[in-house]
């Protein structure tokens, strides 16, 4: 079972390279934002309870956080190829919740594969994404923000992951087949 945190900044490219990990590898994949957009719709206790939060402004705690995650987890069976984790895990606390999830059911994040790419790149490929897709939050001013937010609470996940010896950095900027390329070459030493 193959188990991957895939990490990055907004505009890394993990949706693009999570899709071609889950054609070649048969992984399933976890969105915390699709999950948490579905539980909502589905008016479940858990969509309520995170709806409360979100229609505040605020961030779900943890624990509800985890709990949603490991039942979508637990919706794959025993028997599954493994995990794509993706907006998961954004704090060292959630990292280490993730990690007591995992290990409750015999399982492991097998590999962070770290997506890096510089700043301006980032920038012009979500300024460029807004205009395709229409995404309001695809602006200069709101992306700066999310990059500052990442920069700040999520990046010091990098040094915890190395800290477990399971972090890949994959240089994200360059050719789309020579990306996925490298991230294959982490999986497949698996």
């Amino acid at each position: 079972m193959k188990n991957i945190v895939i990490f990055g900044a907004p505009g890394s490219g993990k949706g693009t390279q999570s899709d071609l990990m889950i054609k070649k590898y048969g992984l399933e994949h976890i969105s915390t934002g699709d999950v948490l957009r579905a539980e909502i719709k589905k008016g479940s206790d858990l969509g309520k309870t995170a709806a409360s939060f979100i229609d505040k402004g605020q961030l779900i705690p943890d624990e509800l956080m985890v709990s949603i995650l490991a039942g979508v987890y637990d919706a794959f069976g025993k028997e599954h190829a493994g995990v794509i984790f993706d907006g998961f895990p954004r704090t060292i606390p959630q990292a280490e919740a993730l990690k007591k999830m995992l290990s409750e059911r015999g399982h492991q994040v097998a590999a962070m594969i770290e997506l890096d790419v510089p700043e301006e790149e980032l920038m012009d490929r979500l300024i460029k994404r807004g205009k395709e897709s229409g995404r309001s939050d695809d602006n200069a001013e709101t992306i700066k923000k999310r990059l500052d937010v990442y920069h700040r609470q999520t990046q010091p996940l990098i040094e915890w992951y190395i800290k477990e010896g399971i972090h890949h950095h994959i240089n994200g900027l360059g050719a789309l087949d020579r990306i996925f390329a490298d991230i294959c070459e982490v999986i497949d030493q698996l």
